[in-house]
């Protein structure tokens, strides 16, 4: 503002003369001896024509504010100090805006914020947030449809291209249109296709066939999103350091939880069986030991790549970017922060078992249906998916041989049987069907077959259970589908 007029650079200069140690003091002290009083004491004497001053303050990158002066761009920070310092910073910097700017009627500016939604900024537009009422928030990620900036982008990007080699026609406009496509409306990604076409010593053209044909393998050269997965690399070692240093969160693993939840979104495959679950965040979060809502935190420093949104009072995880998903997906681009799914199964597995057999139900007198379970919403759905789901999980896992063996030594097999029982006395409940339980019926017969060898004393306590809730749901009416009437054995499974 003082490089355009030269009676308010005069102004500031006054006042860091009078102040040497201004730029030591707070950010609301700076904005006010800075901006607020050098301005309003040019309008009171008339000599400042408010026409013809800036009304915009442009404010590009707020998150990537640290607190401390740096000429370069700052990837997202990994160390759990730092990182809070940068967030005070920015909560600081908002709010002297707020106070100083926004909430002053006699000044004329408006202010333009561009940043991710990292934490100082969501909590400030977030219901309840002091900017909720005062900003008019744009989510680029979200509501914002990109895409035909990012076309535009493209097409003038790449006629630029034409000219500089003098070929107009070395792109075509379904190449534009895949590229726009793939972006999911992230403008990141174009942007770093196009750094990528336009890089030194390259032909363009067949750059952007590399682009358009690119799948990731093991031992691949060309790697067109290197850039794009550094960022992401970037965000995800923030993410985990800022989560597991948190004292409540020691021990957790933030990779393995985030995947857990990323392969829950649209609906949890179990590649073995070819079986869908289907889990509610707040449920999925009960089945990976953590507390009642703590999607929030677990996505805190991810809400530039992922959101929680609510369907019909129900929470669903989304991905914002199918590049992230891509990333997540190849163990040759995410590196270090790629979880095999056999990890997830596996935890899973070991926190079903735990549900069963540490359940506070007194067992030998249990409700006759599961809306009588004295315990809370989210603890009774997380038992029955655990009692649902347990062989399927299973079957995807590493091996348990000690943690099966602990579960059958702590009763874990009677307590299943009658939770089962229990479950199937539902018209609507899907094990009821013939099929469906045939599937998971194979499933733990799989997984006993492979044990009885090792552990044959863990395997014959499994059978017995096998035969025991079969006579259950006979007692119940219900037929096994194309499984043998007689007896459960190692030739049952498929």
């Amino acid at each position: 503002m003082g490089l355009k007029h030269h009676r308010f650079r005069s102004s500031v200069s006054a006042a860091v003369k009078h102040d040497p140690k201004i730029f030591s003091r707070s950010l609301q002290s700076q904005m006010d001896v800075l901006i607020v009083r050098p301005f309003e004491s040019l309008r009171r004497s008339h000599v400042l024509d408010t026409n013809t001053f800036p009304h915009v303050i442009l404010i590009d990158g707020l998150d990537e504010c640290i607190g401390k002066y740096n000429v370069t761009p700052q990837p997202p920070l990994a160390d759990a100090d730092d990182r809070q310092q940068a967030e005070d910073r920015q909560a600081e910097l908002l709010a002297a805006i707020k106070r100083c700017i926004v909430d002053n009627n006699n000044l004329p500016f408006r202010v333009f914020i561009a940043s991710r939604p990292e934490w100082a900024i969501h909590t400030a537009l977030k219901p309840g947030g002091y900017l909720r009422q005062v900003a008019y928030h744009i989510e680029l990620s979200d509501k914002y449809d990109a895409s035909g900036d990012m076309r535009r982008y493209l097409q003038r990007r790449f006629e630029e291209i034409g000219l500089q080699i003098g070929n107009p026609q070395w792109f075509s406009e379904d190449a534009i249109e895949t590229l726009v496509q793939a972006a999911s409306g992230q403008f990141v990604y174009v942007a770093t296709v196009y750094k990528y076409i336009t890089e030194r010593r390259g032909s363009p053209a067949e750059r952007l066939k590399v682009v358009l044909a690119w799948t990731p393998h093991d031992g691949q050269v060309v790697r067109p999103f290197e850039a794009l997965d550094r960022l992401y690399a970037s965000i995800l070692s923030s993410a985990k350091e800022a989560y597991e240093a948190v004292d409540t969160h020691r021990g957790r693993d933030f990779l393995l939880l985030f995947r857990a939840h990323y392969m829950n979104v649209g609906l949890f495959h179990v590649p073995s069986t070819d079986v869908y679950l289907s889990f509610s965040p707040d449920v999925l979060s009960a089945l990976l030991g953590l507390e009642a809502g703590a999607e929030d935190a677990l996505f805190s420093d991810l809400r530039s790549l992922v959101t929680l949104e609510k369907d019909r009072g129900n929470l669903h995880l989304r991905l914002y970017h199918k590049s992230f998903s891509d990333f997540l997906e190849e163990e040759s681009r995410a590196k270090e922060f790629f979880v095999p799914v056999s990890y997830v199964f596996t935890h899973l597995s070991k926190r079903c078992m735990q549900l069963i057999v540490e359940c506070p139900l007194d067992f030998d007198s249990l409700p006759d249906r599961w809306e009588a379970f004295p315990l809370l919403e989210r603890h009774r759905r997380s038992l029955m998916d655990a009692t649902r789901d347990l062989p399927f999980l299973l079957r995807d896992a590493h091996t348990l041989d000690d943690e099966i063996a602990d579960f059958t030594d702590h009763d874990g097999w009677p307590k299943l049987k009658k939770l089962l029982l229990l479950l199937m006395v539902h018209p609507e409940e899907w094990l009821r069907n013939g099929h469906s339980w045939k599937t998971w019926t194979n499933s733990l017969l799989y997984i006993t077959n492979n044990l009885a060898a090792r552990k044959p004393e863990v395997a014959a306590i499994i059978f017995e259970f096998l035969e025991k809730i079969k006579r259950g749901r006979e007692g119940l009416g219900l037929e096994m589908e194309g499984l043998d009437s007689d007896s459960y054995s190692s030739s049952d499974s498929d």
